[in-house]
């Protein structure tokens, strides 16, 4: 995740024009906006349209946006070089989260939230690398003893006795898939994917994830690839 958003970027700064006009994008009356529309008491939108949006409660967007903003003073509204107030942290949060999401880029976040091109991708790059080094170590991790008993005493309750979670594969569709690798990563239907295996638990916990298998493939093929039973065998 992260090494695709700095190659976004890199990109960005080697097709920046040198003397671009300077766009007034009116960012504090959208910044304004955008808080009145989410994120204060009585806002335009629901909770429930919150949810919709963002893909998480708005308690789980302010946990996150607390963490980076402590994590990465970048994110924190400053004045800049002139003395004019900056972006405000729910307009970066913003712009990340939604091209993550939904796969927007970043002209089309640049009407939401009213921020440059190479702005919203440095926003975009900080953010996963904020993401990475807060929640690796709670969040991306192997189960432990504690979450294995759990998970089976959940499963054998449901009457699936032994059982962890599901193991499933999907097609990643690769839009921007380079022309060399055409042949090999296109699917049956003839679209250009990747396919991502993982495991879940009943409360949506990811607690597998191998992504990268080319070529159309069935999930047993995926499965005799996967290192998700290395250590068992």
């Amino acid at each position: 995740m992260l090494a695709a958003a700095v190659c976004m970027l890199n990109q960005s700064r080697q097709h920046r024009r040198p003397c671009a006009p300077n766009v007034d994008r009116r960012r504090k009356s959208r910044g304004k906006n955008l808080l009145e529309d989410y994120f204060i008491p009585n806002s335009l939108y629901p909770a429930h349209k919150f949810r919709e949006r963002y893909r998480m409660q708005p308690h789980l967007f302010q946990k996150i946006m607390h963490d980076i903003c402590n994590y990465d003073t970048y994110f924190i509204q400053k004045h800049d070089a002139v003395g004019v107030l900056g972006l405000i942290p729910e307009q970066k949060l913003t712009a990340a989260l939604l091209m993550l999401a939904y796969e927007a880029s970043a002209k089309q976040m640049d009407e939401i939230a009213r921020m440059r091109k190479s702005t919203i991708l440095e926003c975009l790059v900080r953010f996963c690398d904020a993401v990475e080094n807060l929640y690796t170590r709670e969040y991306l991790r192997k189960p432990t003893s504690r979450d294995l008993q759990r998970l089976l005493q959940k499963a054998e309750a449901r009457g699936f006795p032994g059982m962890i979670g599901s193991i499933d594969c999907m097609h990643w569709q690769w839009k921007n898939c380079p022309t060399a690798w055409q042949g090999e990563y296109g699917n049956r239907k003839g679209k250009k994917s990747i396919i991502l295996e993982a495991v879940a638990s009943f409360d949506c916990w990811v607690w597998h994830a191998f992504f990268g298998v080319a070529r159309s493939q069935n999930d047993l093929n995926v499965f005799s690839q996967s290192p998700v039973f290395d250590e068992v065998l």
